[in-house]
């Protein structure tokens, strides 16, 4: 899972985004663990304490704090991360298809679908923020 992480994050080639999207899956999903990692990553690439603080309310923020594409991926985010009606959104992925090319498109599903893993692990396992085995 760690090499599929480290091949999502760098084939999607945007580290601030691949944090957002990580941090967006995290809070849904309730991962104190890889909440508190992936908002410190988040703030070494440069993420911002005012986005950091409205992630959680994206599409109440404005386009002046998330861009498209960044909204585009968060839509795409909870849309994986809740399947409630049972599939992803034909609107929701097709926006995330004008934002991302092929390539992008398919690390951004692959780093949502393994956060997801790793926080149904961590929540599981009952992994507190920091721990440093797990």
């Amino acid at each position: 899972m760690r090499s599929l992480s480290a091949t999502a994050k760098r084939g999607l080639g945007d580290p601030a985004l691949a944090e957002l999207v990580q941090i967006r899956a995290s809070q849904l999903n309730g991962c104190a663990f890889c909440l508190d990692m992936h908002l410190a990553i988040a703030r070494e690439h440069g993420v911002s304490e005012r986005r950091l603080d409205l992630l959680a309310v994206w599409r109440e923020a404005g386009d002046e704090v998330f861009d498209e594409r960044e909204r585009a991926a968060l839509a795409l985010t909870e849309a994986v991360t809740v399947l409630t009606d049972g599939f992803v959104p034909d609107e929701v992925y097709e926006t995330a298809v004008k934002h991302f090319d092929d390539a992008e498109l398919a690390h951004l599903v692959a780093l949502i679908t393994v956060i997801n893993s790793w926080n149904r692990l961590m929540v599981t396992r009952r992994i507190p923020p920091g721990a440093t085995e797990w």
